[in-house]
């Protein structure tokens, strides 16, 4: 073969070998990297343990019924504190002079006295009578609490659960007055008229009486004022101990005694 056309044969292989290679370089799809995606799993809710289990009911405490001697013991340990608080309130200065639940006003029997004299400008002996007349029973209270605690103890609760169980804020005092006021008044009045005595209600009261009686058709009077001072003292006390039971049934747990709260407790 000449080599002219040797050389030019040449060249036509060399022109396609790299049309060829251009073109396979055109076609051929560039190569990707393609990250696969972990699907994402919907994470359980943990349910909260409080919402999950219901609330425990506390059990309710079962009171164990009370007994009759544990009634009795606890309404007299309470009648027992009302005497010796309502005591020391009676006995305290002013105890009756100053408190107008049971300030003791002028004998009813002898109202007409009391109106005849503060007519006849004599009211301020009217007065001074009334001050020591309550003046003396502050002084008998003061020796009132062993009488009193004598009967609360010689008390006989037949009906003490009742009692224990009932509404009635005073329904324990309203027994013991019941059952031992007529005896109190005999046994307190000996104290009451030693108190009239030396407060000078027992004088002042004589004088009263012995102005009016000398008041032309007036009806005599006697000064008999032991019996309605007793009376009145007697009334006194019971109605503070009354305020104390009510208060003691209000709040046993304040009082300080596990039977006074285990009688009276709700």
């Amino acid at each position: 073969m000449p080599p002219l056309r040797t050389l030019a044969l040449g060249l036509t292989l060399t022109l396609a070998s790299a049309q060829l290679a251009a073109a396979q370089s055109k076609t051929t799809p560039k190569k990707t990297t393609t990250v696969s995606k972990k699907p994402t799993t919907a994470k359980k809710a943990t349910p909260n343990a409080s919402a999950a289990k219901p609330a425990a009911t506390p059990a309710t405490p079962v009171k164990v019924p009370l007994t009759a001697d544990e009634a009795s013991s606890g309404l007299r340990e309470a009648l027992s504190q009302g005497v010796t608080r309502a005591v020391a309130q009676g006995s305290a200065p002013d105890g009756f002079t100053a408190n107008a639940d049971i300030r003791i006003p002028f004998p009813p029997e002898a109202e007409i006295v009391a109106l005849t004299l503060r007519k006849l400008k004599a009211g301020a002996l009217v007065d001074n009578f009334e001050v020591a007349l309550n003046r003396a029973a502050e002084t008998a209270s003061a020796q009132a609490k062993p009488i009193f605690l004598n009967a609360v103890q010689n008390l006989t609760l037949q009906d003490a659960l009742t009692l224990a169980t009932s509404r009635e804020s005073d329904a324990a005092t309203t027994l013991l007055y019941e059952k031992t006021a007529a005896d109190l008044r005999t046994a307190f009045q000996p104290t009451v008229q030693q108190s009239l005595d030396q407060t000078g209600a027992t004088r002042l009261y004589a004088e009263m009486v012995a102005r009016y009686n000398k008041i032309p058709l007036v009806t005599k009077l006697s000064p008999q004022l032991a019996p309605y001072a007793t009376e009145k003292t007697v009334d006194g006390l019971f109605a503070l101990i009354a305020a104390e039971e009510g208060r003691i049934r209000q709040n046993p747990a304040g009082q300080g005694s596990a039977l006074l709260k285990r009688v009276f407790g709700k």
